[in-house]
């Protein structure tokens, strides 16, 4: 997935990267393995915390 991509490229951890967004690190999981589907305002914190824009992440994931 494009958000496990993004992440380990900028050499974070995922316990490290959900403590950032301030999210608790099993939902983050949840995310990353595509068992979880993420409100609108979950994709902005997550898209934040890559530094990236949600048409980025959006373009990187292929949707």
């Amino acid at each position: 997935m494009a958000i496990r991509r993004l992440r380990h490229a900028r050499g974070l951890s995922q316990d490290a990267f959900a403590d950032a967004i301030e999210m608790h690190r099993a939902y983050f999981g949840a995310i990353e393995r595509g068992s979880k589907n993420m409100t609108i305002d979950t994709l902005m914190r997550v898209a934040k915390g890559l530094g990236v824009s949600l048409a980025q992440l959006a373009k990187d994931a292929d949707l």
